[in-house]
């Protein structure tokens, strides 16, 4: 066997120590970018090289197939020998192998087969119709995850305790659904954790085997693991096992998947570890980025505590740029990586964070503005996430109940009886007929038809409550009344989706705002938006173009809705990142655990936003939200901005923030706030650009420095009247600075012809779209 000594020529004194640990049970608390996975690979390559193990008396278990790919990849460089047989690989990767070769005594058949989360759905789904339930009541989906909930719990039927009828019911349920699977002979992904913890606990014969063979067990992001996972841990490590454990406590960010932190402590009482090996040089970021982790991290009380450090010197200092709008924070984001791609900074090394998806919409609105290429990585852009879609969909039908595309992906979300028998004899007899699915519902007979009919009366109830409504109010009522609404509030993802709903509202206010439509803009039947291009009397002339738009492309006229519809269709299918093209990336901060960038953009840092409001009266949950925080502050290579916005729109309102108490509890040397400290709502400059703000004004750009760096521009207070005059330079917060061309009106009906260069010329209401002077 050859020497060890070139696995072990280039680590650091800390990993040195992990990788050559005696036998015995270890914790490593492997801090961000401290080369965990080179030191669990090296360890395993160390054990092998040295003869105190052979290859098949190594487990190394992970969370993620990528992860246990790239362990495989790097032993296979260090070793002289064959490393697929390994078993290394995810806990489910494992289980799935492990039972595989114990088919008979799990009770499967040789070949089982394994459900993945859709077939999963469909098997409970059989069941509650086969037990004759009300879906409606008994969900499919939240039914699929009481049953797996309860398995990662290590709860079979019988041991789930009953609260209440409804619980009893689901019970029953999980139980007949066991029954089925086990009859065809099938395993969810949760079975295969929990029939291996069963097998191994019940069979002793088998877990001493598996206990003398695996005297090495290794375990890659120990801090996630659930109550379940830890368990079945402890069924393979005999009294002699060295478990190696690596975690990081401070990146512990998925409780509610049921990731258990304290499993950590736990784990180093249980196993009685002699010695924590800390992992705290960080090869990753500098300096300032790192001392305001550490800063951060160490307010939180129920941590085994490290501090992360480098020698590769400060670097920048931490930017926090504060904003007056959440409009504002988006175009200064679009100036900062514009300019940083000007720079020579690839756009895939930048990378934009948010606590909530339904931020991303604001961002991904201003880069499409801009034609700027982008990716949601992890998730998808707003326009198309399919609670979104559902919403667009039952939209398009009240605009044109003959949209069959959009029919058919509501008519039975939420479920309301309507099968696939149903829609295919309405298809058929559209195809004959040539009509719409719509106006072919009254050929579909007995139940079906019955259903159909109370889908389009439905539509048909909705477009005729919201006739005479703005925009908002619009989406508003058809978010309710198409039962969206209530069936979110019963999903359990379904918190995030209604927050998606909800920005579906800004988006439709802030479109009105931006486009120059009304501020009352009503969304008119299409008689009547056709009767606008028709002779009037001046003053319905005027009453009617303040309702309606012309098409920026086509100069069509279209009612606010008609626009919206198409502005959303345009954002979806528009600016979308190909495959292998250099683009920006968005990302919630739990999407970005594991990854790193040259440049971090944390938005959206308010009270109730980040740190969640949810958190906020709860010890643990604020101190998951500090934890999120960190993880998102340990992204960043070079450079790490932080910004926050004075106003926001939240439900279709202006709401106004307090900065995230986070601020507080970062080192102020490390930080250069880039925008002035005074800029709080105490003083007179930003009590009126707030106000400038709040009514949907914009920001631009000074150079400083040598550079381009953002800054509000100069506002100019002005009389009752709206004191503009032509040939002045302006700024709106879409369409950037531009020249006035002509201006027409008085009050509410003033309005403003505005050069925007490359936007064009476009006539804004200046009641709605505020235009900033500049001075």
């Amino acid at each position: 066997m050859s020497s060890p000594t070139p696995l072990l020529a280039n680590l650091n004194d800390e990993q040195h120590e992990a990788v050559t640990l005696p036998p015995r049970p270890a914790l490593i608390l492997a801090g961000a970018g401290s080369g965990k996975t080179r030191v669990l690979t090296t360890r395993i390559a160390w054990l092998i090289q040295t003869g105190q193990v052979s290859p098949g008396g190594v487990m190394a278990v992970t969370f993620t197939n990528k992860a246990a790919k790239e362990m495989l990849t790097r032993l296979g460089a260090m070793l002289p020998i064959p490393v697929r047989g390994m078993w290394i690989g995810t806990f489910h990767g494992l289980c799935n192998r492990f039972l595989r070769a114990h088919w008979k005594l799990a009770a499967l058949p040789q070949g089982f087969q394994i459900l993945d989360s859709s077939d999963q759905v469909s098997a409970v789904k059989r069941v509650i119709k086969a037990m004759n339930l009300d879906e409606e009541r008994f969900v499919p989906k939240q039914v699929t995850w009481f049953i797996a909930g309860s398995k990662e719990d290590g709860l079979r039927p019988k041991d789930v305790q009953a609260r209440d009828e409804n619980t009893r019911t689901m019970i029953r349920v999980y139980e007949a659904y066991e029954e089925q699977c086990q009859r065809e002979g099938v395993v969810d992904f949760a079975e295969l954790m929990l029939r291996t913890y069963e097998l191994m606990r019940d069979n002793e014969a088998l877990r001493e085997h598996y206990q003398r063979r695996f005297r090495h067990i290794l375990v890659d992001e120990f801090q996630d693991t659930n109550k379940l996972q830890y368990a079945w841990l402890k069924m393979f490590a005999g009294p002699q096992a060295a478990i190696f454990a690596v975690g990081d406590d401070d990146q512990s960010i998925y409780a509610f998947r049921g990731a258990q932190v304290g499993n950590m402590a736990q784990f180093e009482r249980e196993f009685k570890v002699e010695k924590v090996i800390k992992l705290e040089r960080n090869y990753r970021s500098f300096g300032n980025i790192l001392d305001s982790a550490n800063e951060l991290i160490s307010r939180n009380s129920r941590r085994l505590g490290k501090n992360l450090r480098t020698e590769a010197g400060p670097g920048e200092p931490v930017r926090v740029y504060e904003s007056t709008s959440d409009f504002g924070e988006a175009q200064w984001l679009l100036e900062e990586i514009q300019q940083l791609h000007r720079e020579g900074m690839p756009r895939s090394d930048i990378a934009l964070l948010y606590r909530s998806n339904a931020q991303s919409r604001v961002i991904e609105s201003a880069l499409f503005n801009a034609g700027v290429p982008y990716k949601v990585y992890g998730g998808l852009r707003f326009f198309e996430r399919a609670e979104v879609k559902h919403a667009l969909s039952y939209l398009r039908l009240i605009e044109n109940p003959n949209d069959d595309t959009s029919f058919l992906r509501v008519v039975n979300f939420p479920t309301r009886g309507i099968g696939a028998r149903s829609v295919e004899q309405l298809q058929d007899a559209a195809r004959v007929s040539g009509r719409s699915l719509c106006q072919s519902v009254g050929a579909v007979t007995g139940k079906s038809g019955v259903n159909l009919q109370g889908f389009v009366r439905m539509v048909d109830d909705m477009r005729e409550a919201t006739r005479g409504l703005t925009l908002r109010e619009i989406i508003e009522h058809m978010l309710h009344a198409s039962g969206l609404v209530d069936f979110y509030r019963t999903d359990k993802d379904g918190k995030e989706r209604l927050e998606n709903l909800e920005e579906l509202v800004n988006a439709a206010e802030a479109f009105v705002t931006q486009e120059g439509f009304g501020k009352d803009a009503v969304a008119l039947p299409v008689d009547e938006v056709a009767a606008v291009s028709a002779p009037q009397t001046e003053s319905v002339r005027q009453e009617l173009a303040a309702a309606v738009t012309p098409d920026a492309e086509t100069g069509e006229i279209m009612s606010p809705l008609a626009a919206f519809l198409t502005h959303a269709s345009l954002e979806a299918g528009d600016n979308q990142a190909q495959a292998g093209q250099d683009a920006i990336q968005l990302m919630t901060v739990h999407s970005a655990k594991g990854l790193e960038f040259d440049a971090v953009f944390i938005t959206g840092l308010e009270e109730g936003l980040f740190p969640h409001e949810n958190s906020l009266s709860d010890v643990d949950g604020l101190e998951e939200e500090r934890r999120l925080m960190y993880v998102a502050i340990t992204r960043a290579r070079k450079r790490l901005y932080l910004s926050f916005s004075q106003t926001r729109m939240l439900h279709g309102q202006t709401r106004y923030n307090v900065k995230s108490r986070f601020f507080d509890e970062l080192p102020e040397p490390a930080l250069k706030w880039i925008t002035p400290r005074n800029q709080g709502f105490g003083s007179g400059f930003a009590r009126e650009y707030q106000s400038a703000w709040s009514r949907g004004s914009g920001m631009g750009s000074m150079v400083g420095a040598g550079r381009v760096e953002p800054r509000a521009p100069a506002v100019v207070p002005r009389a009752p009247s709206h004191g503009l005059r032509a040939g002045q330079s302006v700024f709106h917060n879409k369409f950037g600075e531009g020249v006035i061309v002509t201006l027409e009106g008085s009050g509410d009906d003033a309005r403003a012809q505005v050069n925007f260069g490359r936007h064009g010329t476009k006539w804004l209401a200046l009641s709605v779209a505020k235009l900033t002077p500049v001075e």
